[in-house]
């Protein structure tokens, strides 16, 4: 484990001791695990500070290959041979916590008119990765983008500044929204279905992002006294800001960080966005994690308490897989839960902030190296 990962320890466990395990179903699992197996035969997935590897997951993912689960517990205990369970522990004694993402559906249209005017952009060409050999020093390692320009390396213009225009007449943009704020909670998931005027179906997905820090405009309306904390979730952000159309820029703004977009294959309507890990997603099973602490492809099991809504009638209890990120997902046990696609995953996705424990099924050969 590097010293990027200090702040947590990883807890061998067994799976009996794991809340919820035996009423589990993974049997979804294994055609995501072929995906990610045929993924990294082309190119591994980067290694996270916690230290394990592709290298580390290919014997899982190769066991996977020909395996299909007759029954859920055949699914269950197919991961019980093959791996063993590691309690994420954070040295601070806090829980670790989720949220939920989902694939917003957005009515668009290819030219802007006086409805459509707000667009979603592509990766502009002076945007450029950052880091140690090029960041500037005055950037903040947190900055994995820039802005090359005349060549010199500075910090991109932030939401602010492309809203009122940096970026116009340059051709960069995919399609125009109708709301200012669909196209802001479009960047906060990374990911939309465009349902263009003549019924046909695009897909946009995350591409780079300007590289300011992700600020939660929940954070500030709570800190400002807007909203209560406890009726804190994407709906009630949403209300407040139709209830304050004259305040939405300011609030928008205090989140500098901005997301470009590129289109997506659309092959499957049914099938989920293929986000960072170059795989669709698969609701329910799909887990946005901190990439540079973790690697994708390695399975979580979630145990939420008090997250009763996405399974009703019982605690949020599942085995998922590492498949994307996020601005906001930052520390070893904090994870964004894929809920679908589409106005009913929104709602279930919108109030989903709860504490949950964090347990990743390592490989048996790797697992070794954490006890």
């Amino acid at each position: 484990m590097s010293d990027h990962a200090s702040d947590f320890v990883l807890q061998a466990i067994n799976f009996d001791t794991l809340e919820g395990w035996k009423d589990d179903d993974p049997s979804g699992l294994f055609e995501v695990m072929r995906s990610c197996r045929r993924i990294t035969d082309v190119k591994p997935y980067r290694t996270g500070s916690l230290g394990l590897s592709s290298e580390d997951l290919l014997p899982l993912l190769a066991a996977a290959e020909d395996f299909t689960p007759s029954s859920p517990a055949s699914a269950r205990a197919f991961f019980e041979t093959h791996c063993r369970p590691f309690l994420i522990s954070r040295k601070d004694g806090n829980s670790g916590f989720v949220t939920a993402f989902y694939e917003p559906d957005i009515d668009v249209s290819e030219r802007p008119d006086e409805i459509f005017r707000f667009p979603f952009y592509r990766r502009p060409d002076d945007l450029i990765d950052l880091d140690d050999a090029n960041r500037p020093i005055e950037l903040d390692k947190a900055y994995a983008f820039g802005r090359l320009h005349d060549g010199r390396v500075a910090a991109y213009p932030d939401r602010r500044a492309i809203d009122q225009g940096f970026l116009e007449g340059r051709g960069l943009e995919i399609a125009w929204a109708k709301s200012k704020v669909d196209v802001f909670f479009v960047h906060v998931q990374g990911a939309a279905r465009l349902r263009y005027k003549d019924g046909r179906i695009g897909r946009i997905t995350y591409a780079a992002k300007a590289g300011h820090v992700f600020s939660a405009i929940g954070k500030l309306l709570i800190d400002r006294g807007e909203i209560d904390r406890a009726e804190i979730s994407m709906q009630a952000i949403r209300a407040w800001l139709a209830r304050n159309p004259e305040r939405v820029d300011e609030v928008l703004w205090h989140n500098r960080s901005y997301i470009f977009f590129r289109e997506a294959p659309v092959a499957d309507p049914q099938a989920g966005p293929i986000a960072a890990a170059k795989v669709p997603l698969l609701a329910g099973r799909s887990l946005a994690v901190d990439r540079m602490i973790h690697t994708f492809g390695f399975p979580f099991f979630i145990h939420a308490k008090s997250l009763t809504h996405l399974d009703p009638g019982r605690p949020f209890s599942r085995l998922m897989l590492a498949l994307d990120t996020g601005s906001a997902i930052v520390g070893p046990a904090r994870g964004d839960i894929f809920t679908g696609s589409g106005d009913t995953a929104g709602e279930s996705a919108g109030t989903v902030r709860n504490d949950a424990d964090f347990a990743i099924l390592i490989p048996n050969a790797a697992a070794g190296r954490f006890d």
